[in-house]
């Protein structure tokens, strides 16, 4: 990778999308289209499809069609590998170019996207390839005249609808897991980034996974993800966003056929430093990347700051120094270390959360600012505010912005009692040398990951979810095939 070639992609005039729907590109029933702003200079420099309801059960109807057809749901385990690994191949060898497609379309940092993008999708359609003939059905334990037999079966049609933080890896956590598994897939990309699942689709084709096997209609969340949510032919829903939106999702599942709806909901993420860990440099350092990354835009980020009351002061001062040094910027210049806010609403909101946190009595050690407002993007300095206390509206809820908030704990009673009282669980971490204290520390904190002694990196080997109102199911690992499989039990009188 490099600096020209990066160049050379940024410039490049991007068509306008339409749907991707029974293997061919179409547009919306009715002509409708959006802008794509870049949120690099906050220009239109394409528009995608909008799609009606109409457009939504065309979808359905061509993933239900192939799913029924057998050609991907009942294709020998060595072809659909065979596929997968294709893909993988595809989405390498197209890296960097869907890399830049991505961060032209939501901000992030070209370091960040080109490893967390198509690097991950990549990673996880070979994983899912191999596990297809490597996860077995069971036989019961039955008395000797009874064979009890449990298959693994495909659901059939599997509506996924990603954020637009990490649409590629995101996006291939769900679709891969649930086309090794033999499904049909319906896709509905965030409307602020649907560039790289649209180009997802292509490679997909060219891979050789056949028309209707998966779908990606883009537009508005409040017309197809309603629609694909209350959909009687959609099997199962996989998503990833905000609890309001899961819940209505729920609450169209009930309205409809009860399809098991996956959710993902966010989280408030303690990352909790003892006066004890092993190196307060690197804590400091992994912490602030922690939360700094992608401008904040990540489910799992560190976005609260624990620190114990003996190092408190010391360890502030270390990771404000860090972050007020972080270079933030032009997301396709690769020494920029933090990219852009997606969007000047979602900016907006990061700024609100300050200005509240303000209010509220907190101290602000560094940033608080949009900055690089000549440029026309979406920029934001990276904050540190401390004097937080739990009940503050910055320390309960998700800024999903560049924002860190920091408190003080004083035992590990103190700091299970802070990290634990948010509605949220998903990501958590802790910093000690003392096994014991991570060990109970690790039993202590109600949160689906948590990290020891470092922030982030865990891969497809193990599972990622959310307790609490952070969501149910897992993606990742081998867990993540039980949402898109039926099991059938036979029991056969011999």
């Amino acid at each position: 990778m490099s600096q020209a070639e990066i160049n050379r992609l940024r410039v490049l005039e991007v068509s306008p999308r339409q749907l991707f729907v029974g293997g061919k590109f179409m547009s919306a029933e009715d002509g409708g289209t959006m802008d794509v702003i870049s949120p690099i200079d906050g220009k239109v420099f394409t528009k995608i499809a909008t799609a009606t309801v109409a457009d939504a059960d065309e979808a359905v109807k061509a993933a239900r069609a192939s799913f029924e057809s057998g050609l991907w749901s009942k294709a020998a385990p060595a072809e659909r590998k065979r596929v997968m690994h294709r893909i993988a191949d595809l989405i390498e060898k197209h890296a960097l170019e869907l890399a830049v497609l991505g961060v032209r379309d939501n901000g992030t940092e070209i370091s960040m996207a080109l490893k967390a993008e198509p690097g991950s999708a990549a990673g996880t359609f070979r994983y899912y390839a191999e596990t297809i003939d490597k996860v077995y059905g069971e036989i019961a334990p039955t008395a000797q005249n009874i064979l009890g037999l449990i298959h693994r079966e495909p659901v059939g049609v599997v509506g996924v609808i990603v954020p637009w933080n990490f649409p590629m890896m995101i996006g291939a956590w769900k679709i891969a897991p649930a086309l090794a598994s033999g499904n049909s897939v319906i896709v509905k990309p965030p409307e602020a980034a649907s560039l790289s699942l649209l180009r997802l689709a292509e490679i997909c084709a060219e891979a050789g996974l056949p028309d209707g096997v998966l779908n990606v209609i883009t537009g508005k969340g409040s017309i197809v993800g309603e629609a694909l949510g209350l959909h009687m032919d959609v099997d199962v829903l996989a998503f990833t966003g905000s609890g309001m939106v899961g819940r209505k999702l729920l609450e169209y599942s009930a309205r409809s056929n009860l399809k098991r709806c996956y959710l993902e909901l966010g989280g408030k993420s303690p990352n909790i430093v003892f006066a004890d860990a092993p190196d307060l440099n690197s804590a400091a350092k992994i912490s602030a990347y922690g939360i700094f990354r992608n401008s904040g835009q990540v489910c799992v980020a560190g976005s609260r700051l624990l620190v114990e009351d003996k190092i408190h002061d010391e360890f502030v001062a270390k990771v404000a120094s860090i972050v007020a040094k972080i270079k933030v910027g032009d997301p396709l210049d690769l020494t920029t270390e933090a990219g852009a806010v997606n969007s000047l609403d979602q900016l907006q909101k990061d700024l609100d959360f300050v200005q509240r946190a303000q209010t509220e009595g907190g101290n602000i050690e560094t940033g608080g600012k949009r900055i690089l407002e000549n440029t026309g993007g979406y920029y934001m300095a990276p904050t540190v505010i401390s004097n937080v206390t739990p009940k503050m509206d910055l320390a309960q809820n998700e800024v999903f912005g560049p924002v860190l908030g920091v408190m003080k704990f004083s035992d590990e009673q103190d700091a299970l009692r802070i990290a634990n009282s948010t509605v949220f669980g998903l990501a958590s971490a802790v910093w000690t040398s003392n096994l014991s204290k991570a060990h109970r520390m690790v039993r202590g904190i109600k949160a689906g990951v948590v990290h020891v002694n470092t922030y982030g990196g865990a891969d497809n080997t193990v599972p990622l979810g959310g307790v609490k109102q952070s969501g149910n199911g897992h993606d990742k690992s081998l867990h993540a095939l039980d949402k898109y499989s039926d099991l059938k039990t036979a029991w056969i009188q011999l």
